[in-house]
């Protein structure tokens, strides 16, 4: 099996936690707030981090000073990344925060294939636009008004890729489980004064209620989900790894309706058909 074709494989089964990750966030912002789901699933994430760590006695990788640029920037970007998106939530639906963040594939391919030197088959690259018009399809709502938070959530969008290329880089030098036990340390003091500061306090009652949904957000998208992102990130391109995020939105409407009853619009099931033929090109193997 090829890189390339790993990284794909790395994609899909990303798609399919993440997909998972806004019903959660549902059920677990129905008893806390939005900044204290993300706080306490960083905690949980963290204690299995550390556990993988010692198991594959990865803390010997931090004695590599070379990799601390790129471990710092992408902790300070991710973290700025968040914390824009958090803080624009506040203002706008998820409707549109959705749409925007979505965004980001239009960044990366600004950033790494029209300015940078990241170059993409001309089939490849037909694939992605059709995924990204499909997933815009999709999330879409019927009515869209800009606003503030809109804006927070762009300036999020337009970081994620450059947050990217510096786990890129960085999954050079350290494991998987490295980079995100790095960088959930250095974040997690921040969302976590950002949660005291911002939200009411939580009580045991609401804690113990949300705290399912809180673990399993904390395990399998927090750890297993971002392992096969920064994994995928270092078997193919940023541009490509964006695109193939548009299969979430289409699973998330497939397990929405099966949990939620959400009966999706027509227009979402139509945008699924650009999303499949999209990724059929994407992944589409040019000799």
């Amino acid at each position: 099996m090829t890189k390339t074709r790993e990284g794909e494989l790395l994609m899909i089964g990303l798609a399919l936690l993440e997909s998972w990750f806004p019903i959660l966030s549902i059920a677990s912002l129905s008893y806390i707030g939005a900044l204290h789901t993300y706080t306490f699933s960083l905690i949980i994430a963290l204690i299995f981090f550390v556990a993988i760590m010692i198991k594959k006695d990865r803390f010997s990788e931090l004695k590599n000073r070379d990799a601390y640029k790129d471990l710092l920037l992408s902790s300070f970007w991710i973290t700025v990344l968040f914390t824009f998106v958090f803080i624009g939530m506040q203002y706008t639906t998820a409707g549109n925060m959705a749409v925007i963040i979505f965004l980001q594939l239009l960044f990366a391919y600004l950033y790494f294939n029209v300015i940078g030197k990241e170059k993409m088959q001309v089939l490849h690259t037909v694939g992605a636009v059709v995924m990204g018009i499909g997933a815009l399809i999709i999330l879409i709502p019927n009515e869209m008004s800009l606003n503030r938070g809109d804006l927070f959530i762009l300036i999020g969008a337009a970081i994620a890729p450059i947050a990217n290329l510096y786990q890129k880089r960085a999954r050079e030098r350290c494991s998987s489980e490295t980079i995100l036990t790095f960088r959930t340390v250095a974040g997690l003091p921040f969302i976590a004064f950002l949660a005291w500061w911002l939200e009411p306090s939580v009580s045991f009652d609401s804690f113990m209620s949300a705290l399912p949904y809180l673990f399993i957000i904390g395990t399998f998208i927090f750890v297993l989900s971002k392992i096969l992102w920064i994994e995928a990130l270092h078997r193919i391109s940023i541009t490509k790894v964006s695109a193939m995020m548009a299969l979430v939105p289409v699973m998330t409407l497939f397990f929405a309706y099966l949990y939620l009853n959400e009966v999706p619009e027509f227009r979402q099931l139509f945008g699924i058909i650009p999303v499949v033929f999209g990724g059929y090109l994407l992944t589409r193997r040019v000799d």
